[in-house]
């Protein structure tokens, strides 16, 4: 069974990648099974995105169709840049921006804590939905560290492992992040349906 993953981000592909291999007998990007498209998402959590971005991809392709809508929940920030994470400061993927104006807007703040927060949504061709949701919770440095990952990466700081997700190697951040909490979540319920 063919997956098209509703993305062109190589980041994300390679870590969705890495996981449900098994139950599909391949895996493409957008580009790569030659789908153009730009979802609008306008809905007002990460499920609603993803499932969203999945239902249009799965319509164009006829094949089953995975996305994902993740981003960065702030406490101090009463969860923002949430949704917006992307496009915090204006631009969509600005990393160096985004991570500049989280910086600004905490320079008074002493509650650091966040989570990263994953959406994943499953659409089969014949319309059935299968979803899950992951995260992974730190805290927001005062200064970046690391050159691995992206978005907040650099700034993400894990208290237990002492380090930022941007300082784990790509394998060590596959195993923990919450994409990839999510996407256990997703195989669990795909085992659980075939048993």
């Amino acid at each position: 069974m063919r997956l098209i993953i509703a993305s062109n981000n190589a980041h994300k592909l390679e870590e969705i990648r890495a996981i449900p291999g098994e139950h599909f007998g391949e895996i493409l990007s957008m580009r790569e099974a030659g789908i153009e498209h730009e979802t609008v998402e306008d809905g007002t959590t990460f499920l609603q995105n993803a499932e969203k971005k999945a239902r249009e991809i799965a319509a164009i392709s006829g094949c089953c169709a995975l996305a994902d809508d993740s981003g960065l929940c702030v406490d101090a920030l009463d969860g923002a840049p949430g949704i917006f994470s992307a496009r915090f400061a204006g631009v969509h993927g600005d990393d160096e921006a985004n991570n500049d104006l989280l910086l600004a807007k905490l320079q008074n703040t002493e509650n650091r804590g966040a989570h990263y927060s994953c959406a994943m949504a499953l659409v089969y061709p014949d319309g059935r939905l299968v979803t899950a949701e992951g995260e992974l919770y730190g805290e927001i440095g005062r200064e970046r560290h690391g050159s691995n990952g992206f978005g907040y990466d650099p700034l993400f700081y894990l208290p237990d492992r002492g380090c930022t997700t941007a300082e784990l190697s790509p394998d060590e951040k596959n195993a923990i992040s919450h994409r990839a909490i999510a996407l256990h979540n997703l195989v669990a319920k795909l085992k659980e349906s075939k048993s």
